[in-house]
């Protein structure tokens, strides 16, 4: 449609504010084309005005709503990627961050220049891990372990019970 056969329509509809519809009712008195075109969407409107609607049934909806109930209930599209390949993805980018940091720091001479001190970092292991300390990242490893192995059986049972 072109813009003043819509404008033809939302004036013969009421659409129009009363600036538009003056500007359109001056089209119309002044061009003969759009008077013409005005004319004949006007029989058309009375035309549509005259005809009489169409009802359906009473049962139409409760048919169209039982033939909907029995057609299967559409299933998601979804792709199944191993989640090994995401897994050995995931540890080659961190093990490569990992290398590279330590690169980094094993290559760095870290002074500090206002103090003119080496930094070094060089300290007692068996200062730092002491019994306690091996013991809580055992228990913190048991506890992530039994985490991550109840996630699996629990999504192992779900497979099941969707079979």
């Amino acid at each position: 449609m072109n813009t003043i056969e819509e404008q033809l329509w939302d004036y013969i509809d009421g659409n129009l504010d009363a600036a538009q519809a003056i500007a359109i009712k001056e089209k119309i008195d002044t061009d003969a084309e759009v008077k013409f075109q005005y004319e004949e969407l006007l029989r058309f409107n009375n035309a549509f005005d005259k005809m009489e609607f169409e009802e359906p049934s009473m049962s139409f909806i409760r048919n169209v709503m039982e033939s909907i109930a029995l057609e299967p209930a559409p299933i998601a599209m979804k792709t199944k990627v191993d989640k090994k390949i995401i897994y050995g993805i995931g540890s080659f980018f961190v093990l490569s961050l990992l290398m590279l940091f330590g690169y980094v720091l094993y290559n760095s001479n870290l002074t500090m220049p206002g103090f003119d001190q080496k930094v070094s970092f060089d300290f007692n292991l068996n200062q730092h891990i002491t019994p306690a300390t091996i013991y809580s990242f055992l228990f913190a490893d048991l506890v992530i372990g039994l985490i991550f192995i109840d996630q699996l059986l629990r999504g192992r049972l779900a497979q099941i019970k969707k079979v």
